[in-house]
C-alpha cells in the first residue's frame, strides 16, 4: 500500500527499459503516439518516468494480453 503523502518515485531511462523490456526508440515512438506514459524532464539532458505510471501501463498491457 502506497502512502498518499509520499513523493512519487521517478525512474530513469535504463530502469524503465528493464521494467518494460522495450528499447528506448520503441518507448519514444509509443510516447509520441500517446500509447506510453509521458517522460518527465529532470535536467537539460536527463529524463525519467513516474514509476507508478509505468507499473500501471505494464498492468494494463498484461490484462489486455490475457
Amino acid at each position: 500500500m502506497q502512502n498518499d503523502n509520499a513523493p512519487r518515485r521517478i525512474i530513469r531511462d535504463k530502469e524503465t527499459g528493464k521494467k518494460t523490456g522495450l528499447s528506448r526508440t520503441t518507448r519514444w515512438r509509443l510516447e509520441r503516439a500517446g500509447k506510453f506514459p509521458k517522460s518527465v524532464k529532470l535536467t537539460e539532458h536527463a529524463v525519467g518516468h513516474y514509476e507508478d505510471e509505468i507499473d500501471a501501463w505494464i498492468a494494463a498491457r498484461r490484462s489486455t494480453a490475457a
